[in-house]
């Protein structure tokens, strides 16, 4: 039941985020594609364009199932094994420089062997917070939130799954974190001290926080004055953000190797980037500063 549990929520928390989020632009309202898979299941795409406050937002739900492709059939170390995956993704870009971009997922994977067996179960996701200008305490709002629910369930989960935030969200090739980091886990099986049920209650309960998380955050900046100079700087950073997604992260290659949809997977992508050669900012500016605080994970809050 976890499997169906699970999907009905994600339906539901898709249905609360983006209604929350077309309720602060006043202007723009999502589209909704619902797609099928060729090789099993499908799921329903949200897209909001050009609004008021959101430039770009996009929250999306998927389940699918088949064969799992050889290039994972390596990475999970099984042969002929088929899959099953439901999750919710979601990436916003908003107008304002002022307000962070934010991303966040959350997913459960089952495995089985050729005769339908289960043999392998999972939880993973997270969120992360990338802003263009810091607010030092926004970030720490952001992360307070999650070390709450962290400390609910166990002491340890924050210091762990910041840390693996801090290390995944980096852009090695550029030796700097996408941004402020929050909360990363993958790969969270049943075991003597937790079970799928306790896994599924925690991840469940971090999703039902990103709107205390973000929306905060928005209301407070989204009307803060910009130049051209802060929203050049905000399509430069949008240019990393792209750089991470198509290099590094699990998610967008697991929706290539699998053949997933192509619109829903580059959902993520912002719709203006910039990439200028060898762009530097001025010393000791807003933008230099927020470059020096990439440069090493941040104790936002304490352990």
């Amino acid at each position: 039941m976890i499997k169906e549990n699970f999907e009905k929520y994600i339906v539901g928390l898709q249905n609360k985020i983006t209604l929350k989020l077309e309720e602060i632009d006043r202007v723009a309202k999502f589209r909704e594609d619902n797609w099928t898979r060729p090789g099993g299941g499908g799921g329903k795409t949200k897209v909001m364009e050009n609004g008021k406050v959101f430039e770009k937002a996009g929250v999306n739900t998927s389940s699918v199932y088949g064969s799992l492709p050889e290039p994972m059939q390596k990475l999970f170390q099984v042969e002929e094994a088929k899959f099953s995956a439901c999750g919710l993704s979601l990436v916003i870009h908003p107008q304002n420089p002022m307000v962070p971009t934010v991303h966040a997922n959350w997913r459960y994977f089952e495995l089985y062997d050729a005769q339908n067996k289960k043999i392998d179960a999972w939880f993973g996701g997270g969120q992360d917070l990338t802003p263009y200008y810091l607010f030092e305490e926004d970030a720490k709002h952001f992360h307070r939130v999650y070390k709450k629910v962290c400390d609910k369930y166990d002491p340890m989960f924050y210091s762990e799954f910041k840390k693996a935030c801090d290390e995944y969200f980096w852009n090695t090739h550029r030796n700097e974190a996408r941004g402020v980091g929050g909360l990363f886990f993958d790969y969270l099986k049943e075991s003597e001290k937790t079970s799928l049920e306790q896994w599924h209650r925690f991840v469940t309960e971090t999703g039902n926080k990103f709107l205390e998380s973000y929306i905060p955050i928005v209301e407070k900046r989204k009307n803060h004055p910009y130049t051209e100079h802060n929203r050049k700087w905000q399509e430069i950073r949008r240019g990393r953000y792209v750089e991470f997604n198509l290099i590094h992260d699990r998610g967008t290659l697991f929706g290539f190797k699998t053949k997933g949809r192509i619109e829903s997977i580059l959902m993520s992508l912002p719709p203006h980037a910039q990439w200028i050669y060898d762009y530097h900012p001025a010393p000791e500016s807003a933008e230099e500063n927020l470059l020096k605080v990439l440069q090493t994970p941040v104790a936002w809050v304490e352990d």
